[in-house]
């Protein structure tokens, strides 16, 4: 049986608190394989040991597209992407579209903490 794999994305500004939620779900998180965008994957793999980290490109230079790809080929059983609802992104249409594929095939997605935590103990295969 394959590990179950979740992506993992935050926003710049929601970077710092994604990698302390790894952190602290670091023992279910094991469990998995990560596939996480850019600079959240190497922030991720640098700070927790243990983890199963494929690193993407950037959000922005098609790292969010590359998640939608794992999405809509159903390699997926989890998103959490941090999002920062304050800032405006130029890759708005990315997000929306990665968005959009989690609601269509039926990927549970968490976009805050309280929801990653919810999303991640449905999903703990232990």
């Amino acid at each position: 049986m394959h590990p179950k794999s979740i992506a993992i994305i935050a926003h710049d500004n929601y970077k710092d608190s994604v990698v302390d939620w790894a952190r602290k779900n670091q023992p279910i998180l094991k469990q998995f394989h990560l596939y996480c965008t850019g600079t959240t994957g190497g922030r991720i793999a640098e700070a927790v040991e243990g983890l199963q980290v494929t690193r993407l490109m950037s959000g922005p230079l098609g790292g969010d597209q590359q998640i939608g790809a794992l999405a809509a080929e159903k390699k997926l059983d989890g998103i959490v992407f941090f999002i920062d609802p304050m800032t405006a992104h130029p890759h708005d249409v990315d997000v929306k579209a990665l968005i959009r594929l989690a609601i269509v095939h039926q990927i549970p997605m968490a976009l805050n903490r309280a929801t990653a935590d919810a999303v991640i103990s449905h999903l703990d295969p232990r």
